[in-house]
């Protein structure tokens, strides 16, 4: 029998995995997502990605900005879904929605759990260098993505590959994902491993500080950074006094002192190898190559970007 389903969710990532789920058999009753915000200097207001997909398909939206309140406990019970599905929501569901009766809730996670739980799994997998990551379906816990196991899918992470990328990559394996355990739900043949906690890592949220390049590290761990970080908030030095953004780099075999401009190709040193600038943005400029930015642009080579900051 067909699944009613209340699907909770804000970013680009969770659109594809809704637009699934919307376009089978199961009943979308409600969306729930994070509240419209005012967007920049015009101040006009902007929905989340879930929240635009679901006016143009007529989903009902709902986007309280407190959740724990009795009056969404209510609503809850009120329209009766058989399934809550998580994706990406950006609120912790308190404990007394969890255990409603009669309403499973699961959440679709950008990791192979136990690794990676947390806020930014995408991001940290690429940052670790790690060959593989992958989705997971499992049951929500009051705890941090730390409830038992439905299902799991792997997939590999390039060395080229952006946050952007792989993001895209993922969702569309969730969509597929979550299909196939909806199907193992109806059917009443779902099986759920629990998690060890053993083997937890945690992918705590990107911060800002985090987005300068420290060439004192090795180049592969600083390309990792650059992908991982964009689009946002991206990877910067400074040059001359102005802000560099990196948007493509790769690591190349070569040796100097750490920062230092080795070439007139943007090749930099670091700790172990050189990272060579393919793309970067100047502030408040476009994205453009490295060969368009040196045509107006001299590079000190020899001199050391460290001594800029």
């Amino acid at each position: 029998m067909p699944l009613k389903i209340l699907f909770m969710g804000t970013p680009n990532f969770a659109v594809p995995i809704l637009k699934a789920i919307h376009s089978s058999n199961h009943t979308v009753l409600e969306v729930y997502t994070q509240p419209p915000n005012r967007k920049n200097r015009g101040q006009k207001i902007g929905f989340s990605p879930i929240h635009e997909y679901s006016n143009e398909m007529n989903i009902p939206v709902r986007h309280p900005a407190i959740l724990d309140t009795q009056e969404e406990l209510e609503h809850m019970k009120k329209i009766e879904p058989n399934i809550v599905i998580v994706v990406a929501y950006g609120k912790i569901l308190p404990t007394k929605f969890l255990n409603l009766q009669n309403i499973m809730f699961i959440n679709v996670h950008a990791s192979l759990l136990p690794k990676w739980r947390g806020a930014a799994p995408i991001q940290r997998a690429i940052m670790n260098c790690d060959s593989e990551t992958g989705i997971t379906i499992m049951k929500v816990e009051p705890k941090l993505d730390t409830g038992p196991i439905l299902m799991k899918s792997k997939i590999k992470i390039s060395k080229e590959i952006n946050h952007e990328e792989l993001s895209i990559k993922m969702s569309k394996l969730g969509a597929k994902l979550i299909l196939e355990a909806l199907e193992v739900i109806e059917n009443g043949k779902a099986k759920y491993i629990p998690q060890n906690d053993k083997d937890a890592t945690y992918a705590k949220k990107i911060e800002k500080v985090e987005s300068k390049i420290n060439w004192n590290l090795k180049a592969r761990v600083i390309v990792a950074k650059i992908n991982a970080l964009y689009p946002n908030p991206g990877s910067w030095f400074e040059l001359k006094g102005t802000r560099i953004k990196v948007i493509k780099a790769v690591e190349v075999k070569a040796k100097g002192i750490p920062g230092e401009i080795i070439n007139k190709d943007f090749i930099i040193a670091c700790s172990h190898n050189a990272v060579q600038i393919l793309e970067l943005k100047k502030e408040g400029k476009q994205i453009i190559s490295v060969a368009d930015f040196l045509r107006g642009n001299r590079l000190e080579v020899g001199s050391n970007i460290n001594s800029n900051v």
